[in-house]
Order: structure tokens, then sequence, then C-alpha cells
């Protein structure tokens, strides 16, 4: 049986077309992808995350084990900050991406795919039992007891501070939730529950993500959209996500990262801080940022008229199959296909022409830096 979200009700209401997605039944659009891409680069949109997980990490030494567990150095947070980072098995293989928040002194909040909840946490249980210092640190698993929503674009600052009037009663001092700098966190009240907003996002716009008690989340969404609607905000559902990331080229846990690729080879190696000490899988990142890789992860965009590449589509240099594309779709911002996939590191270089092979058929493509968009 498929898992709801505690706004699955509100997606029916609002007549969201719902699918299976990661053992969830979400919504993949409202009215359209391309209308609701449009809407979050131009306007606003809100989009249901409950899926996602919540671990919180807690104790003299949380800091210290996280460090040890995570790629990113986690030192570098004051109470109110917060940072990508991976997690990695002894392989360097990336078990999952994710946002650690440092929410008050010796707490953490870690923000989790919803497909690696479970893999997760069996992987942090296992890391804290071989912690030496495991009696410092408390893990909480609670998942099942918050929500999510993101509210992207470039009008929220014009109506969020009116969903979350007043100011924040810990991690980063802000007198209005627009005070907030990007990655930084705070605390508001609604419905006396406590609220975490942070200034982070999935879709390469300015935006807050919103995680709230499960019996509270709906009031916030519900009031995004009353109070957002002169500023043009509209639910938005997985489609027009997965359209926005991959603009900004930001990578999809199952596509650009798995357990047998390493942060070095999807282009995300800047989150890896090799300075800070031994952390799970150190070693074999320190080798690939010294040595180089094999492969890269790189984007692309189609050259001329083509149908849009999908992910499993297989990459040709020279009439020579070199890799495959990871992620791609047709951009509703461009105007055209887009995609990123691996190549070796030879071909990873902007400026090279490639073909990748749609239904029988090759087209060209050029290897672009990323992001694809980035806003104005």
């Amino acid at each position: 049986m498929l898992k709801r979200t505690p706004l699955f009700e509100a997606h029916q209401r609002l007549g969201g077309k719902l699918i299976e997605f990661g053992g969830w039944e979400m919504p993949v659009q409202y009215t359209s992808i391309s209308d609701e891409h449009h809407c979050v680069r131009k306007a606003a949109g809100v989009f249901d995350i409950s899926h996602m997980g919540e671990v919180f990490v807690g104790g003299d030494g949380a800091e210290a084990f996280l460090n040890a567990t995570l790629t990113n150095d986690v030192r570098k947070l004051a109470v109110g900050l917060g940072q990508y980072t991976l997690m990695c098995n002894e392989a360097g293989g990336v078990i999952d991406d994710l946002y650690v928040y440092h929410v008050a002194p010796g707490e953490y909040l870690l923000i989790i795919n919803a497909s690696r909840i479970d893999a997760d946490w069996e992987w942090l249980q296992e890391r804290h039992r071989a912690f030496a210092a495991a009696a410092s640190v408390t893990m909480d698993q609670a998942s099942d007891r918050f929500g999510a929503i993101a509210v992207q674009g470039p009008r929220v600052a014009e109506f969020i501070d009116k969903v979350l009037p007043g100011p924040s009663l810990a991690g980063t001092p802000a007198t209005l939730v627009t005070d907030l700098a990007k990655n930084q966190v705070g605390d508001w009240m609604v419905d006396g529950k406590r609220v975490y907003v942070g200034r982070t996002g999935y879709t390469g716009e300015d935006g807050f993500e919103i995680v709230a008690p499960a019996e509270t989340i709906g009031d916030v969404f519900d009031r995004v959209l009353a109070i957002g609607r002169d500023f043009g905000v509209r639910p938005s559902g997985l489609g027009a996500r997965d359209t926005l990331r991959t603009e900004a080229c930001f990578p999809l846990y199952g596509h650009e990262l798995d357990e047998k690729r390493t942060p070095i080879e999807a282009g995300v190696g800047f989150f890896v801080s090799l300075g800070k000490g031994d952390f799970v899988g150190r070693s074999v990142l320190a080798g690939q940022k010294a040595d180089g890789v094999a492969q890269r992860c790189v984007a692309f965009k189609m050259v001329g008229a083509a149908p849009p590449p999908r992910p499993g589509y297989a990459i040709f240099v020279g009439g020579e199959s070199v890799g495959l594309v990871v992620s791609g779709t047709q951009s509703p911002t461009l105007a055209c296909g887009i995609g990123m996939g691996y190549v070796p590191s030879g071909v990873a270089v902007p400026g090279t022409v490639v073909e990748i092979e749609i239904r029988g058929r090759r087209f060209p493509a050029e290897v672009v830096k990323k992001p694809l968009y980035k806003k104005a």
C-alpha cells in the first residue's frame, strides 16, 4: 500500500494528478508541468516535500559523530546555519545526499531523501554503534512525526512574512522570515507548534523550506496558498520539481548519485572537506581528488530539433557509446532538451559535441557548464 503525506487530502481537493513515487502517492502536477515550472521561475510555487525524512542528532558528541559520518565539515555550522552534505560508504559511494541544520546548541536536524529513509537510518545506527563516544550522541528518527513544504520563486519573499509572522524564537536571530540569508534556519510558532524554516530549496530560485509537525503542516500549506494568491503562488508537483532541479543541475539520488558513484565523480566534490579529519570514505575520495576519476557527470544541451533525452539513453562520441544519460527532460525555460550524464573525463569538457541516442536515432548535443539555468 502506498504511503500518503499529511497533505494528501489537500492534493485531492486541489485536483492534483497523483502517481506512485518511491512508495508514496504524490502529485505529479495540478495543471501542467510546464505551467507550474514557469510559475516557479516567474512568481511562486509550493511543493509538498513531506515524504522526505527528518532525523535529529544531539548531545555533546553530535558534532564529532556527524563529522565522522558526513563529507562536509559540520564545525562550520554556527547555530542557525545549514549545509549540503553527503553520507558515503567505505568505498566512497553515496548512501545519500542531505541537508544538515544546526538548529540549537548541540542539536542537528538532518533532512534526508524519501527513498533512503530506511537505508540512512540503518547506516546511522551502524555508525553510531561504531562511534567511540556513542553514549554522548542521541538520535531520533522523526520522519513520521513531521511534514514539510518548499515555497519557491522570486515573489515568495513578498508574502512569506505574513504566512509566518513575528521574529524567530531560536536558530538564526531574525525579526522576519525574510531576514534569513541563504542556508540559515530559524524557528517560528504555528498553532503553538515549533516550525523550522530554512532559506534553502531545490529549484534554482530563492525560497524557503518549512518543516512542521504533521498535524500543523496542512495549516501552513493552506496559509501559503491563501496569502500568496495575489502574488501568483500555485501548488506544484513532482514533474515541475524535476524539470526545475535539472535546469539547476541539482543531483537526484538514484540518478546522479548512488552507492557506486562518488561525490567526486558526481561533480559535488566541493562538499567533501578532506581537511577536517577522518570520515567514512575519506581515503577513496582523497585519492580521487588527487589522481582524478575515469568518469564524470556532465550537463548537456541538445542542439537543434530533437526529442527530449531520458534517463538510460546512450551517449556517443565519434560513433562509440561512451556513457549514459542519468537525468533528461525538455527544459521549459530553455525550450530545448537538456540533461546530465556520465562520460569519460576526457569528454567532460564544456563545448564537447556528443550524440544522444533517442529511440534508435542519434541527435547532437553539447556538453555545457553547470548549471544549465541560473537566475538573473
